[in-house]
């Protein structure tokens, strides 16, 4: 009689019914017969109603429509794969009718936005983050995903290409292999695979395509110390089921799966599946995640159905036309809304972990790490979206710990190739066993790049750019051999310009290029440069003309007009000290009072030039003309110096950019250097003429411009410094600086070995070896003058002022002292007072004689 009360709810069930599918089915039937034994009093049963998919869209689709239309179901338990699930999915959304899936993960169903459709597993996408973690904790900085070409394992890479990018990492390339590819197939794409630097590889498609793949990797020996492989957690769900020599195949590889706990349910409810299963079909699969998620798919939808309070199980039929399809024939579930609401707030503790749904999706646990052994699969870590990368699962929310990608907080891991120590991610390709380096042929400025033909026809390649280029790849942490191929052509003259060298590279020529290349935009659109290993940028040189008439007043401008007036100040008041010094014991100090005027001025200003025929008695006097001809020698010095600088700045500012263009004057560039392309939008192309070595330049410069030579010549910075330094005395580098990136190395475009040679360098600059090869190669190198020469101030000789003033000091204060005492006093030398009254009268004089001078109308009334 109970029974006979209860409401039974169709439910169909859309599965292949291969052993796959069918151990699927067993777990949702176990499921409904283990909820009802436990809630006997529910008014609502599941009552399943099994198609079979056939292992195909259309056999879904087929099944499907069946179910919906024939049987009425109230919801559909299934497809299996993401690739059945679309067309299914739009069923439910027409009909009103929950379609339920425990195992299409691809994110792409996610899109169609059906709130019919509701996924009891996990989204790939989830699985992402876990991934990138991984990656992110070995530094690798690039890696390829190997998926599926199909729905399933489209779908993840969007979201994985995403991640990778926000960490830094790239996808250089994306492997593709059909679902029903053959062994030829799967050993071409591998191949192609082994041909490129990357070494890290992402598989996502399902585990039998996968068994496949690895075991052909094996034999094309990619299982090797080299390689790093990461399975999704397609595959690594059914690690446990695979055949041991497939499992053998792929040792070191890393795989994520959800993380389920063990509980004495699920404990319980596995013995019991084996048991059941190994009664009726001893080959039957062995229970995995998928089944698990079955069962508890089977629960939420009873569960729901109860709570729903279902009581009308009719479809609404639609009106259709009698020429309609099969596609419009079935009408729209009635109690489809309740149940679908009930479903989306159904949460419980299942066999899985929690059961949640949010938008129709069912959260994500954390997720386990493992790795393939010897022995089997192993445990090294977890991954939560709170902690990241972590050794032990902490179930408590009271953790603050921050987001880790460590490897430190992963276990011992064993790598392809049985080796304990992780891959570095990439490796020199294997189709060529040398990276091919392409080098100029130069005809001058050799000091860079020299290129040497020996009798047996082979090759010697050295110079300054080649020492850096062998410094830094024996910098790197690991082995890349290479040789260096001349861009020559056959008669051993370079093959074009530096344009076309860098443009070998992109064609595939050359896998790099050494040499003093610059780096500008327009070679970066279609290679990749390392940073720069030396500065450059573009000036002109021109000879250094003969004296023309100076500036006016370029003689005073050396020192400051402050440091002018406290020298000629110091000249009057160290004539007044000797002066008065000398004068009480020396009668060369003596005279009427123009005489002694007349001499304070004399002895002062004369010892810049010659010694004085009046000698100087006093040990005090001695002592501060000592100490002030050291103070002129340091001026006259200073001076000097001053205004030999701002001479040979007057020199190289005599010719610039302007004035080249004004007068039509021709001006120099290197044939094989960009420095063409800078001068033809400044100077007329008939101005131009071109030279290809120093010796060449000489010439032209040493001629003229009048005389079929040059005014001046354009290069780039580095190559003028040499120039310079060997003719020296002939030519200076004048007019100003046009910015260049300086020289660096050329690779293809996204190459890997771009920011490994790029980090070296920075290493090799700042060390010894870079001393050591500038000065090996560039050891005469001339530096552009300092053109903004300034005039010395008094700051600069503040110094000197304080010592001759302090002596001064010194000596009239000991002068005083003497005369107080009274000791080597002569009779007929004046008293101090009474000289200090006869400086006053005589500068009195003179102020008297001056007013004289200005004014004639009043010395010719006297």
């Amino acid at each position: 009689m109970a029974a006979a009360q209860n409401i039974s709810v169709r439910v169909g069930v859309v599965l292949d019914m291969d052993e796959y599918g069918k151990m699927a089915f067993n777990c949702t039937s176990m499921a409904l017969s283990d909820f009802y034994a436990t809630h006997g009093h529910y008014k609502t049963r599941l009552v399943l109603i099994n198609r079979d998919s056939r292992e195909g869209v259309i056999g879904a689709a087929a099944a499907g429509l069946d179910l919906l239309k024939n049987v009425e179901v109230q919801a559909i338990i299934g497809p299996m794969y993401s690739v059945q699930a679309n067309f299914l999915i739009s069923l439910g959304q027409k009909a009103q009718v929950p379609i339920v899936t425990f195992s299409a993960t691809s994110p792409s169903l996610s899109s169609l936005r059906s709130p019919y459709f509701v996924r009891a597993t996990l989204n790939d996408s989830t699985q992402v983050n876990p991934i990138v973690a991984i990656i992110q904790a070995f530094g690798w900085k690039e890696a390829v995903p190997i998926y599926e070409d199909n729905e399933f394992g489209e779908g993840i890479v969007p979201f994985l290409t995403d991640a990778l990018e926000q960490v830094n990492a790239r996808v250089p390339y994306r492997s593709v292999i059909p679902s029903t590819a053959t062994d030829e197939q799967i050993v071409a794409e591998l191949s192609k695979l082994k041909t490129m630097q990357t070494r890290v590889f992402i598989v996502h498609m399902l585990s039998s395509l996968g068994s496949l793949l690895f075991a052909k990797a094996a034999q094309l020996g990619m299982m090797s110390k080299d390689y790093a492989w990461i399975i999704t957690d397609s595959i690594t769900n059914e690690l446990n089921s695979m055949d041991p020599s497939v499992l053998a195949s792929m040792l070191g590889v890393i795989g994520v799966k959800p993380y389920i706990p063990q509980t004495k349910e699920l404990d319980d409810f596995a013995i019991r599946y084996k048991n059941m299963t190994l009664q009726s079909n001893p080959k039957a699969l062995n229970l995995d995640i998928y089944g698990i998620w079955a069962y508890d798919s089977a629960l939420a939808l009873a569960m729901a159905v109860e709570k729903a309070g279902l009581s009308n199980l009719t479809y609404q039929k639609t009106n259709t036309s009698t020429n309609s399809t099969d596609l419009e024939a079935f009408g729209v579930s009635l109690s489809g809304p309740k149940l679908i609401q009930a479903l989306s707030s159904t949460t419980f503790r299942g066999l899985a972990g929690n059961f949640q749904l949010v938008d129709g999706q069912l959260q994500a646990p954390p997720y386990e790490i493992v790795n393939i052994v010897a022995h089997g699969v192993s445990g090294i870590g977890y991954w939560t979206k709170e902690n990241g990368i972590v050794n032990k699962l902490k179930f408590t929310s009271s953790s603050t710990s921050a987001y880790s990608t460590s490897k430190d907080n992963l276990g011992s891991i064993t790598w392809p190739g049985n080796e304990s120590s992780p891959p570095k991610g990439w490796a020199v390709p294997t189709k060529t066993k040398k990276l091919r380096v392409g080098v100029p042929v130069k005809a001058g400025f050799t000091e860079f790049v020299r290129v040497t033909w020996n009798s047996d026809n082979t090759t010697k390649v050295e110079g300054y750019c080649i020492d850096v280029f062998d410094a830094v790849m024996a910098a790197l942490p690991y082995d890349v051999p290479y040789e260096y191929i001349p861009f020559a052509t056959p008669d051993r003259k370079m093959a074009g310009v530096y344009n076309d060298l860098v443009y070998e590279v992109y064609l595939g020529n050359y896998d790099a290029v050494a040499g003093d290349v610059t780096i500008l935009g327009n070679r970066s659109q279609y290679v990749d440069f390392t940073l720069p290993y030396r500065e450059s940028g573009v000036s002109m040189v021109v000879p250094i003309p003969e004296d023309k008439k100076g500036n006016t007043w370029l003689l005073v401008k050396p020192l400051t007009w402050e440091l002018w007036s406290t020298i000629f100040v110091s000249f009057v008041l160290f004539g007044i000290l000797v002066w008065f010094l000398e004068r009480p014991r020396n009668r060369d100090f003596r005279g009427t009072g123009w005489d002694q005027f007349c001499m304070i001025f004399w002895f002062s200003f004369s010892t810049m030039f010659f010694a004085h025929k009046e000698r100087v008695v006093s040990n005090s006097a001695k002592v501060v003309v000592i100490v002030w001809l050291l103070a002129v020698f340091i001026l006259t010095q200073g001076y000097a110096s001053s205004l030999t600088s701002m001479l040979t700045v007057q020199k190289l500012t005599d010719t610039d950019v302007n004035e080249l263009i004004r007068n039509k004057e021709y001006v120099g560039y290197s044939n094989t250097s960009f420095v063409y392309e800078f001068l033809k939008k400044r100077f007329d192309k008939s101005q131009l003429r071109p030279f290809k070595s120093a010796e060449e330049m000489d010439q032209l410069l040493s001629k003229g411009s009048a005389n079929g030579g040059i005014a001046a010549a354009f290069h780039e910075i580095p190559y003028l410094n040499l120039f310079i330094a060997k003719y020296r005395s002939k030519y200076m580098m004048v007019g100003p600086t046009y910015k260049a990136a300086g020289f660096g190395f050329v690779f293809p475009i996204d190459s890997p070995l771009v920011p490994h040679v790029s980090r070296k360098i920075l290493s090799v600059t700042e060390g010894q070896t870079m001393v050591e090869i500038e000065k090996k190669w560039l050891g005469g190198e001339a530096k552009r003058p300092d053109t903004n020469t300034k005039s010395l101030g008094l700051s600069s000789f503040r110094v000197v002022f304080i010592i001759v003033g302090a002596t001064g000091l010194a000596a009239i204060i000991s002068y005083m002292i003497m005369f107080g005492y009274g000791t080597h006093v002569h009779s007929d030398e004046p008293t101090i007072e009474r000289q200090i009254y006869e400086l006053c009268e005589l500068l009195k004089r003179c102020e008297e004689r001056d007013q004289q001078i200005n004014n004639p109308g009043n010395r010719n009334g006297n």
